[in-house]
């Protein structure tokens, strides 16, 4: 899988965050992040610095925004956190994740036991995103 910048969607990017774990580009009604490999990813070192700058720039607490983790690297991520993200106010319309290896796909139903809505699986960003932008995925 290419990142985002190596696609025609980095044109739509309204703000891109660089930090030493990973990037996040912000479009319009969603944000797409790329975690480097390696990372454990945890809500004290890193979502929490995410989340405040989205928050921050757009002005939300992230219940009209869909967060796809673009998996192009394998990373892990401490899904009892996703409780610490919701404790502290924050919402989201929506999480999807894209990846391409079933195992990582397979990880997510770990991350569901703590995250208070669905997770929507997909293999390909473009159909992710293309179902946000035509809402023929419903998120409740």
């Amino acid at each position: 899988m290419e990142s985002i910048k190596e696609t025609d969607l980095y044109s739509e990017v309204l703000k891109e965050l660089n930090y030493p774990f990973g990037n996040v580009f912000i479009f319009d009604g969603y944000v797409v992040s790329e975690i480097n490999r390696g990372v454990i990813l945890n809500w004290e070192d890193h979502a929490k610095v995410i989340t405040e700058d989205i928050s921050c720039f757009l002005g939300t607490d992230g219940s009209d925004l869909i967060y796809i983790s673009h998996r192009i690297n394998s990373y892990s991520v401490i899904p009892y956190d996703w409780l610490k993200f919701f404790k502290n106010n924050y919402q989201l319309k929506g999480y999807f994740i894209v990846s391409e290896n079933k195992l990582r796909i397979l990880n997510s139903l770990v991350e569901s036991l703590f995250f208070n809505s669905q997770i929507k699986c997909f293999n390909n960003l473009h159909t992710a995103i293309n179902s946000i932008k035509t809402g023929v995925i419903e998120i409740a």
